[in-house]
């Protein structure tokens, strides 16, 4: 089901050929990676197809900007005990809720910062005030780590992964093992509204 709202205009098609030039059907020109990256920074909705083959293969574009992204000085924003924890899940029976747990909280975080905007806007003219927001980001990122800790069920107990004496989980306890997850889930979600009720006023 399309989840647009009706009238929204539909995601422009970008199309990869095999000299990895990238072509923006909207504008009849091709573009680069750093124009898609405005493009997403501008809310501009594009989808990339494989020229010949016709896949849909704009997660992976998407992924290819983060690296670049990631390579610029000063540019990053991925940690890297966050980075192995997440390659950590790929493979792993808790897969599939990873994604639509970091979109949850990454809508959190984003609704937050307008907030925060907002107050720069009022408040302070635009201007940051760099110690309070710089303390926010560090708590959040903080909680972003420990969620995903929390989802590992490899590090319960204080025992790394991989660790000795690691005990695989038996059929049997999969039950439990559920009902743990929902609670640590309903936890999760009860902090990141937390989150992003706060009044960015308050100190």
């Amino acid at each position: 089901m399309d989840d647009r709202k009706e009238g929204a205009k539909a995601p422009i098609t970008i199309k990869k050929y095999a000299n990895r030039r990238l072509y923006n059907t909207a504008t009849s020109s091709y573009v680069t990676l750093d124009h898609l990256c405005q493009m997403v920074k501008d809310g501009v909705e594009f989808v990339v197809y494989d020229a010949k083959s016709g896949e849909d293969i704009t997660r992976s574009v998407l992924t290819q900007i983060i690296v670049e992204e990631e390579g610029k000085g000063g540019q990053n924003l991925l940690p890297l005990n966050f980075l192995r924890q997440l390659i950590s899940f790929y493979g792993d029976n808790l897969q599939f809720l990873v994604p639509r747990y970091l979109e949850h909280t990454m809508e959190s975080f984003a609704r937050n910062q307008e907030q925060m905007r907002a107050y720069m806007s009022e408040s302070f003219g635009g201007i940051l005030p760099f110690g309070r927001f710089d303390e926010m980001s560090k708590q959040n990122m903080a909680f972003f780590e420990r969620a995903m800790r929390m989802f590992n069920p490899f590090t319960q107990a204080g025992k790394p992964a991989g660790g000795e004496g690691e005990v695989p989980a038996k059929p049997e306890d999969n039950e439990d093992q559920l009902k743990q997850l929902k609670s640590r889930l309903e936890a999760l979600q009860r902090e990141v509204s937390a989150l992003t009720d706060k009044d960015p006023k308050k100190p």
